[in-house]
């Protein structure tokens, strides 16, 4: 891919280049005076670490690529620093993404982009570890390894350079950043970055043999890691994709994903980071069980971090109590897609709240389903703590529109779980809609306004109060790969800003009630640009590349987010191969036709992505195989892994003292 435009790096010229390793702190320190913001540069968490350079024989630098505050919470990165930090023979460090300001004093004083824990240059790492939560941080991956002196593109780099490692679910498709990425790694990272780092120490230990090729080429061989540059893509005269080759032997033809099946064995983070700054989540969390076969069509988590696996109540227990002593937080979050789902929620919020009593540690699920909510668990999480809004997320706004997305939750249902918890003191309640789901019509939506004021008005009745609200926030729906909706059209922006229009309109009709529903959504420009990056293929590269070059950063902000920009970029870069935003985004794909990430394996046959695709188009709903028969969505066997819930049987041991 060539190169779009111009866009001067840093000026790392010989007298500032810093031994390997060192400090850049002394040449950072007079910048962060001049800026926003500098406690989010300075590192020193409680629980932060930093290890002696040379006492580790393996270098990772993980990056979260968006603001400290968003990603210093993320369970992801923080599991994988202390996991890596444990081994005696690697160190972990963060780096995130820089703000504008910070950024511009970096290139014009030469201070290359740099770890918040040792404030070490990030080009002296072995690996660069990028998590990706959302497509919209492409961006910032670019400006973070320009900033560091690192090629842009993995074509240009040599054995000098760190390996650009991407995870997270974006990974599922990293396509349209194979130019940028070495490799990306699918599915859970606790197990694989122990296998990476084994395979950069011996390469290392043999004095770098055959270069940076033999080191991908040893990478590509570990299980759930998958090497770009070894398979090469043609494309047919409408634009699609007409065959993914291998192009070496030893690399296999298609990548499979890597699962932790037994979450117990890695009670992570042991040593919660505590952020300096304000972060988006003030709390300490504890996953409680990874996976989903809710089977929601629209849910591409749900459906690649499948099958379900849960923690042990006694191992929840005791990752609670480390974690409280650890960081002093007062809440807990217990975290997962359906928090509620566990088989033995109801226990453990009740032990949990047993132990704390009399203490201001609160507990909470930060979603809740409707035909799981109940008030004995939400009185239980709420005992010890302040007792804050419940959120429910219906995601469709008719009963038609949520069999397509098999999300089996009735009016009735919705209005009695909503009107209960208002019974029970509850004053504040949110409720999670998207806009634009395959087959949606302006109705479909309109009905979301009909929910929101029969849940005020049941809410008053069963309250005796007045002062009781509903949140209705609404998000543009994006199809992602690896889903039933993979194949589907994306609603263009203006039909989703049109349908949102009407919505509010509807809200306000009354305004008696319309005063005590508050909306909140997005434009649909954002959802777009996302559906381009999460469906699109090599091409694309050569789009984010050119945002990049000229002033996109941060996109996932609508501050600094440009639709013009990408929209411009995309029509300059994509026309020369006959294909545009709408053939990413708002065109519906065919059966056979080949997606860019079917080489990348997530476990689930393609051919029942495909029949519950049309499922969804005939309104038929799906059971959760948890508590039914297994329907063959092929991950089970794929994998070798099966279901693992409880009950366990197990009760939590009141603790001494607390």
């Amino acid at each position: 891919m060539s190169s779009v435009g111009s866009y001067p790096g840093p000026v790392m010229t010989a007298e500032l280049r810093t031994t390997t390793g060192e400090s850049l702190y002394p040449r950072l320190e007079p910048l962060l005076a001049q800026i926003q913001k500098p406690i989010q540069y300075v590192g020193g968490e409680l629980n932060a670490q930093v290890k002696p350079w040379d006492a580790a024989a393996v270098h990772w630098a993980l990056m979260y690529p968006d603001a400290y505050e968003v990603g210093l919470p993320n369970q992801g990165l923080m599991i994988l620093y202390e996991v890596l930090n444990e081994r005696s023979d690697a160190l972990a460090e963060r780096t995130y993404a820089v703000w504008p300001d910070l950024a511009a004093l970096m290139r014009e004083q030469g201070v290359p982009q740099f770890t918040v824990d040792g404030h070490r240059a990030v080009a002296d790492f072995d690996v660069l570890g990028v998590s990706f939560a959302t497509e919209l941080g492409y961006t910032n991956l670019l400006e973070a390894l320009d900033l560091a002196g690192v090629p842009l593109h993995a074509v240009d780099r040599d054995e000098s350079h760190p390996v650009v490692v991407a995870g997270g679910h974006a990974a599922f498709n990293p396509e349209p950043v194979a130019d940028f990425v070495d490799c990306a790694v699918l599915g859970d990272g606790e197990q694989v970055v122990g296998d990476i780092t084994d395979v950069v120490k011996a390469w290392k230990a043999e004095d770098r043999p055959g270069g940076r090729e033999e080191l991908l080429a040893r990478l590509a061989r570990v299980d759930g890691v998958y090497v770009p540059r070894f398979y090469a893509m043609s494309y047919g005269d409408d634009g699609a994709i007409a065959s993914v080759t291998p192009t070496r032997a030893d690399v296999p033809a298609k990548v499979g994903k890597r699962t932790v099946m037994d979450l117990d064995e890695w009670p992570y983070p042991k040593q919660p980071l505590v952020p300096l700054a304000e972060s988006v989540h003030e709390r300490m969390s504890v996953e409680i069980f990874r996976g989903c076969t809710r089977g929601c069509r629209f849910c591409q988590a749900g459906m690649i971090t499948r099958p379900v696996r849960e923690r042990t109540i006694t191992g929840i227990g005791s990752m609670v109590d480390a974690g409280l002593k650890a960081t002093g937080y007062e809440e807990v979050g217990l975290l997962s897609l359906s928090s509620a789902d566990h088989s033995e929620i109801g226990q453990l919020a009740k032990e949990l709240a047993d132990r704390y009593e009399g203490t201001n540690t609160g507990l909470s699920l930060p979603s809740t389903r409707v035909d799981a909510f109940n008030v004995t668990l939400a009185n239980e999480l709420s005992r010890n703590g302040r007792r804050s809004g419940l959120t429910f997320a219906p995601e469709g706004g008719s009963e038609r529109i949520r069999r397509v997305i098999n999300k089996t939750v009735s009016k009735e249902d919705l209005v009695r779980t909503v009107t209960t918890a208002y019974a029970n003191g509850w004053t504040q309640v949110k409720l999670y809609f998207m806009c634009g789901l395959p087959t949606e019509t302006d109705e479909d939506v309109l009905e979301i306004a009909d929910l929101a004021v029969e849940v005020i008005r049941a809410g008053r009745e069963a309250s005796g109060r007045k002062d009781i609200r509903c949140t209705v926030s609404i998000g543009g729906f994006v199809p992602k790969p690896h889903t039933p909706f993979q194949w589907a059209s994306q609603a263009g922006p203006e039909m989703i800003d049109n349908r949102l229009r009407l919505l509010r309109q509807k809200i306000n009709e009354d305004r008696k009630i319309g005063r005590s529903i508050g909306l909140r959504y997005h434009d649909g420009k954002p959802g777009a640009i996302e559906g381009l990056l999460s469906r699109g293929d090599r091409r694309v590269g050569r789009v984010i590349e050119r945002v990049w070059r000229e002033g996109g950063r941060f996109d996932g902000w609508s501050e600094h987010f440009s639709y013009e920009r990408w929209v411009a970029a995309a029509a300059e870069e994509l026309a020369p191969f006959g294909v545009d935003l709408d053939w990413y985004t708002t065109r519906e794909r065919t059966e056979h036709e080949i997606l860019p990430w079917d080489h990348l394996d997530s476990g689930l046959d393609k051919e029942w992505l495909w029949e519950d695709w049309q499922a969804a188009i005939s309104e038929d709903e799906v059971a959760d195989c948890r508590w039914t028969p297994c329907y063959d969505c092929g991950v089970c066997p794929t994998n070798g892994t099966e279901i693992q819930i409880g009950p366990t049987g197990r009760s939590l041991l009141p603790l001494t003292v607390v």
